[in-house]
């Protein structure tokens, strides 16, 4: 199967026939339809693991990466792509390792552009490879350098897969020590397409610790374990505000909410980042808070899960 796409490189306009590698095959209808869904049977659980794998591409590792990391959210508008920015950064600051990417995988809604104050089109290697763009020494890839900015993104789902296989495979990565990649919100084919066709070390779920935002975090953490990807933790973003006046803190969103939901889940709560102006206005600016503000206590919050996730990938 193939659709045409319009692509900017290098500065010009190119008209691409996209292939779709993907099997006939819709993981989605494995939730929606198998008998095994409500069972707390063990057995069931695993019949049901063996029905979604049938039928699906063989993970292939990406050349030169040692490990992947995606950050994910069950709903939107709870800080995920900027904790994926700051977790990069974070990771990058803590000087163990090398050289991190990330990956901008929020196709409909990219972020990374504006956040790492990133313009312009990847240019191409010699072997006909996307050469990511880099700031603050974080390689960067998004659909975002290769549409124009306010343009919408219009495209069906083969279309989104076969996008994120491109950025997965046509990019020229290099040696990485980690990739952070930056999901969309939400349970649907990308998470699954990335989950199913790249070996992911873990994931990160972020939540706030409203009610709302924690069931559909719930449907994402147990989507990636009914995918076989290790869920490293749960960040609690936006758990509490701090009035600069006065000190007094305030709990907008709940609290405790995400770390109480960790603790149903047996897994562990990475970090709690709170919610302060800095944050959202330095990656506004495109100068994230770990990079502009590093000695702050923000900074330092992302820091820390930085170093909880390399510690659980070590």
């Amino acid at each position: 199967m193939a659709a045409l796409a319009v692509i900017r490189l290098g500065g010009r306009n190119i008209r691409q026939g996209v292939l779709f590698p993907f099997q006939r095959y819709h993981p989605v209808s494995a939730f929606s339809t198998s008998p095994f869904l409500a069972s707390p049977d063990d057995k069931l659980k695993e019949r049901q693991t063996q029905m979604m794998a049938r039928g699906l591409p063989k993970k292939k590792p990406i050349p030169g990466v040692k490990h992947v990391v995606v950050v994910a959210s069950g709903k939107g508008g709870v800080g995920k792509s900027t904790t994926a920015v700051n977790l990069a950064l974070g990771i990058a600051a803590i000087g163990s390792v090398k050289e991190v990417g990330l990956l901008d995988a929020d196709v409909y809604g990219p972020s990374i552009p504006k956040m790492m104050n990133l313009k312009g089109n990847p240019e191409l290697s010699d072997k006909n490879l996307m050469i990511p763009l880099m700031n603050y020494g974080i390689r960067c890839m998004s659909m975002g350098f290769l549409v124009e900015e306010t343009a919408p993104i219009v495209w069906r789902g083969l279309m989104i897969m076969s996008a994120i296989e491109q950025l997965l495979r046509r990019v020229d990565w290099g040696e990485l020590d980690y990739l952070v990649i930056d999901m969309p919100p939400g349970t649907g084919d990308v998470q699954l397409s990335i989950s199913q066709n790249v070996p992911i070390c873990g994931a990160v779920i972020v939540s706030t610790p409203q009610d709302i935002a924690l069931l559909d975090a719930r449907r994402g953490a147990e989507m990636f374990q009914k995918v076989s990807v290790p869920v490293l933790g749960l960040v609690q973003n936006m758990s509490v505000f701090r009035c600069p006046k006065c000190d007094h803190e305030t709990h907008i969103f709940g609290a405790e909410g995400t770390r109480r939901l960790a603790e149903s889940l047996g897994l562990d709560l990475l970090g709690d980042i709170p919610l302060h102006m800095n944050i959202r206005e330095t990656c506004d600016l495109g100068r994230p808070v770990v990079v502009s503000d590093p000695h702050s206590n923000e900074a330092k919050a992302y820091i820390n899960i930085a170093r909880e996730v390399m510690n659980r990938l070590s």
